[in-house]
């Protein structure tokens, strides 16, 4: 059987070429993605948008400076000073024998803090003293004499008027009466000479006490008895100081401030002192003045502050922080009723020159402006914006939005 191919052929479907379809562009499959990411992302963001970021917070609290306004214009530090301080030593070289102090001892101005031995200068008073007692018995005899003389030589005096005596005795009793008179005047001087010996021997015996100049504290207590002491320096064993008193009421503050910024201090400015042992106590102070001469190793300025008011816990060569205070007309006071609160460094937000923070209210964020009135010690004293028992978050964390839910970290 044959095949008739002309039959065949005119059974063949002819195809036309597919038409070119646009879509399929790379510009098209393109949008395609970046639509199907879109749609991803806002999914994710519907999904986990109700999912509380995990914050860590911090409470804020009253501030103990009683909400001052004045902003901190410079922060330094330094040290608590004593203006009056005294290593006490005697003022001759010689062995200890008595010490009456121990350090946190008040003493009184006069009182007494040591004694030296006396074995070698007491001797020497004794001998003083007899030679003074013997010279006024000296004095007293001649004085005893001269008056006899001098009797004698008026009764002498009246036989010659009469012409019963020859002028020679006459003139003997005028000549005993003259040397008993002389007599009597050296032995005066020999008298004042014993009495200033004595006077020496004395002051040599009280350079033995050692006193207190002023009234003050004890912070050191230097020598024991059997050492010797010297108001010089000898090398050796030999101390030069029995003990160091401060005059608690003279204490007041040294800080060194750059030179770059001491145009910011003025007499009688107001400032604000923490001691690095109690970093939660304000102590109001002010400058007493800024010493005229700078330190060139340094480039500082030292500058003297006083306390307002002096407390038994300040301790001289303390450490301590200093905020210095702007100036603020008289009564103009803070613009908010409510006190200042504190808050940690890390929980205050900046945005150009705004500053903010994050509350926490009903686990969700709020962003709330504040005002700020000095920053130390790693805090801040918000004076505006927020109140004592606010919680805020305490650290920057990624997504920190208004109205997201948060909850609290894992300390």
């Amino acid at each position: 059987m044959s095949f008739d191919h002309n039959a065949l052929d005119s059974l063949r479907i002819e195809r036309s070429p597919e038409p070119t379809n646009d879509n399929s562009s790379p510009i098209y499959k393109w949008l395609i993605i970046v639509v199907l990411t879109l749609a991803v992302v806002a999914g994710a963001y519907a999904l986990l948008r109700d999912k509380p970021i995990e914050v860590k917070t911090a409470t804020a609290v009253a501030s103990t400076n009683g909400g001052n306004s004045s902003s901190a214009v410079l922060n330094a530090s330094g040290y608590v000073v004593a203006r009056r301080q005294a290593t006490v030593s005697a003022q001759v070289t010689g062995k200890i024998a008595e010490v009456h102090v121990e350090e946190g001892m008040q003493v009184k101005e006069g009182q007494l803090l040591a004694r030296l031995e006396d074995t070698t200068v007491r001797p020497s008073h004794e001998l003083a003293l007899r030679q003074y007692d013997a010279a006024r018995k000296d004095l007293e005899e001649i004085e005893v004499r001269l008056a006899e003389a001098e009797r004698n030589l008026r009764r002498t005096s009246q036989l010659r008027a009469d012409k019963l005596v020859s002028e020679v005795q006459l003139d003997q009793a005028q000549s005993e009466v003259a040397a008993l008179r002389a007599r009597l005047e050296a032995s005066r001087s020999q008298v004042r000479v014993a009495e200033g010996t004595v006077k020496v021997r004395e002051q040599d015996l009280d350079d033995l006490l050692v006193r207190a100049p002023f009234d003050g504290v004890v912070v050191s207590k230097d020598a024991q008895p059997g050492e010797i002491v010297s108001p010089m320096s000898s090398g050796g064993f030999t101390r030069t100081g029995i003990a160091t008193i401060v005059d608690m009421d003279s204490r007041e503050i040294e800080v060194d401030v750059n030179e770059a910024f001491i145009n910011r201090v003025h007499d009688n400015q107001k400032t604000e002192a923490v001691l690095d042992a109690y970093p939660d106590w304000v102590i109001p102070s002010h400058v007493i003045n800024v010493v005229p001469t700078a330190d060139r190793q340094k480039a500082t300025v030292r500058v003297r502050i006083a306390f307002d008011v002096l407390e038994p816990r300040i301790l001289p060569q303390m450490g301590v922080k200093v905020t210095f205070l702007e100036d603020r007309p008289e009564g103009e006071g803070t613009p908010a009723s409510r006190p200042a609160v504190r808050l940690p460094s890390s929980a205050v937000f900046e945005q150009g020159d705004a500053r903010y923070v994050w509350r926490v209210r009903d686990e969700e964020l709020e962003r709330v402006a504040i005002r700020t009135a000095g920053e130390r010690d790693g805090n801040v004293d918000v004076i505006a914006g927020i109140n004592p028992g606010d919680v805020v978050v305490a650290e920057q964390v990624e997504g920190l939005a208004e109205g997201v839910p948060v909850k609290l970290a894992q300390q």
